[in-house]
């Protein structure tokens, strides 16, 4: 399985700090945003990364990362996202990497408690289609929602007035070689971006949709409120423990 960060965007909510630099190199408590999700890939046994970056400051990630000697890492991979066109047209320049291999995408502002091993474990002996994490949240409006029927998905609904559950879709999505062929299909929204939500409703149709719920806490870092929320979270229990 090969691991994928997105971390292109200009990071407008978090304007005037992303000014000059991109979202996911700022500070989260004593590391870079860009350290987590690196941390989350390794801990579940994926070591062949590529990062998508974008804006002015991706220069930037090679100075910090280099090959990734930080985490042990012998190689780190980089393309470049122009423009904003959504996580899924970011998603649809690795597939050259993927190279029909089985994926792990992690949204660069996602940070987690304890690590994702065991889902990326079930993933692989699940052997196709894709699956997705949920953590229940006091604020499921501002992400993806599952309507759920026991263990099946039923749908996801982005962004809903009126969420039918609490649980929202964080930003971990196991993926196999068809991902890209969908992206293919997918038309922009109203935002103007291909949106993952599609993707993963389109496997959701084709009965191939898992879901598994998160242990230990999680949290974006897109927002001044959400930063600082992960900031001393990190402070206080730390991040990507291996024990969980």
């Amino acid at each position: 399985m090969k691991g994928i960060i997105l971390a292109g965007g200009l990071g407008s909510r978090l304007s005037p700090l992303t000014r000059i630099t991109n979202k996911h190199l700022l500070p989260v408590y004593n590391q870079p945003m860009i350290y987590y999700p690196i941390q989350t890939l390794i801990n579940a046994g994926i070591d062949d990364i590529m990062i998508v970056t974008g804006g002015n400051s991706a220069g930037d990630f090679l100075k910090l990362l280099g090959n990734g000697k930080h985490f042990g890492l012998k190689h780190l991979n980089y393309t470049y996202q122009e423009g904003e066109g959504g996580i899924a047209d970011a998603l649809s320049l690795v597939e050259h990497f993927a190279d029909e291999s089985p994926i792990c995408v992690v949204l660069g502002d996602n940070l987690i408690e304890k690590n994702i091993r065991a889902a990326a474990d079930d993933y692989r002996a699940q052997g196709k289609g894709a699956k997705i994490l949920l953590k229940k949240v006091p604020d499921p409006q501002r992400f993806g929602v599952p309507e759920l029927d026991g263990d099946k998905v039923l749908r996801i609904v982005e962004k809903p007035a009126e969420p039918s559950s609490d649980y929202a879709v964080i930003g971990v999505y196991f993926y196999d070689h068809t991902v890209f062929d969908v992206i293919k299909t997918l038309k922009p929204s109203d935002r103007g971006e291909l949106e993952i939500t599609d993707v993963n409703n389109h496997y959701i149709n084709r009965g191939e949709m898992t879901w598994g719920e998160l242990d230990g806490w999680w949290t974006d870092a897109g927002t001044f409120e959400s930063l600082l929320l992960a900031s001393n979270l990190v402070a206080k229990t730390g991040a990507n423990n291996t024990d969980g």
